[in-house]
């Protein structure tokens, strides 16, 4: 009976050791992602940077003995001897039942296009080394950081994401993280780099590989824009609006901080240009909410929208979280310092008449006494 219970004493001891080595066999590197995200969603940021740095290594480790399963194999004489012949090598694999090497090219297939290796055995090995890299895991180990305050940490997170942003494995999550890098860069006062970032996203390539902001970079660029101002200009918002249609989310607020940025430093010109796509594709984005539910609605005017988003409360909270009559006010001042006097009374006109708030006051005082705001080197 001593013997039975010293016997049990040490398994009981043993037990959770012999858990945790169980779940760390068993538990992908996808899965503790997957519940550091719950961590954090749930406040719990310890246990959620442990979990996202586990899914890091569990990942790093997984790929490094399948290149150690491969530089093996590929070390063999005989192998050796077949050359760079990724064919060759995969007979080899299948006459001799090397079930670890079919198992590390099998995931390498699924997560790349086989084609994409040119039957080169050389190219296995480099492309496991790149599949090493875990961008969601450093995404979201720089989540925790800027939660905690620590901005420049979350910075270096967020970059080591964006190096290996063709390995997301969610298309287009790296705009997500390219809005979050430019964010902390604000924060931190490092403007030029925010400029770059906010840029990137606008004329970047979406996931298809065409340009993601197509009427700014890819249908027609300048004098696309410049037709699009000139109307704007001289025929005012309402043909403007009947003229130009086009939402695009994504980039909107790209735009848009874009512009805020350009008139704080006083490039009027650039910041008119931005704020006028922001402009256009909240409004784009109000047109289609009501189409959604009346297919007969055909736009008429701004202020008739307007009515029409005052009676429907999603309208109204996005035009709150698109800052729609601050991109007003602005686009009407960065019309103002680019000398085009007219536009930009319209548009102080109707955000005194429509908006709350401080930019009504502010388009009211530039009403009565128009003037360029103050230039400023960091905004």
């Amino acid at each position: 009976m001593k013997k039975t219970a010293w016997v049990c004493f040490f398994l009981l001891l043993l037990l959770p050791g012999l858990l945790y080595a169980q779940r760390r066999t068993v538990q992908p590197y996808w899965y503790t992602l997957e519940q550091g995200k719950r961590y954090f969603r749930n406040g719990a940021y310890g246990d959620a940077l442990r979990a996202f740095e586990e899914a890091r290594r569990d990942r790093e480790a997984m790929y490094a003995r399948m290149e150690r399963t491969m530089i093996e194999l590929l070390s063999v004489p005989e192998v050796r001897r077949l050359g760079d012949s990724l064919e060759q090598v995969e007979a080899y694999i299948a006459d001799r039942n090397r079930y670890e090497a079919a198992a590390a090219l099998k995931e390498l297939y699924y997560r790349i296009p086989k084609e994409s290796l040119g039957n080169s055995a050389k190219k296995v090995l480099e492309e496991l080394d790149r599949l090493k890299a875990y961008p969601e895991a450093e995404y979201w180990i720089g989540e925790v950081y800027r939660l905690e305050g620590e901005t420049l940490i979350a910075l270096g997170q967020y970059e080591k994401a964006l190096a290996r942003q063709d390995l997301l494995e969610t298309p287009g999550f790296n705009v997500e993280i390219l809005y979050k890098t430019a964010e902390l860069l604000r924060l931190r006062r490092n403007y030029p780099e925010m400029e770059k970032r906010l840029l990137e996203i606008i004329e970047g390539n979406g996931p298809d590989g065409r340009p993601r902001d197509f009427l700014w970079t890819g249908g027609g660029g300048s004098p696309a824009r410049n037709a699009m101002a000139r109307t704007l200009e001289t025929q005012g918002m309402g043909r403007f609006l009947t003229l130009y249609r086009y939402a695009d989310p994504v980039v909107e607020r790209a735009h848009r901080l874009l512009g805020f940025y350009y008139y704080a430093a006083g490039r009027h010109i650039p910041a008119a240009d931005h704020l006028m796509f922001a402009f256009l594709m909240q409004t784009s984005t109000l047109i289609d909410e009501v189409l959604k539910h009346r297919f007969d609605y055909t736009f008429t005017s701004l202020d008739a929208l307007i009515d029409e988003a005052a009676r429907r409360p999603a309208m109204s909270s996005y035009m709150a979280e698109a800052e729609y009559y601050k991109t007003m006010y602005y686009l009407g001042a960065a019309l103002y310092g680019s000398l085009k006097v007219n536009a930009a009374r319209e548009f102080w006109t109707f955000t005194a008449g429509r908006a709350a708030g401080p930019w009504k006051g502010r388009s009211e005082l530039q009403l009565r006494s128009p003037f360029v705001e103050r230039a400023l080197e960091r905004p």
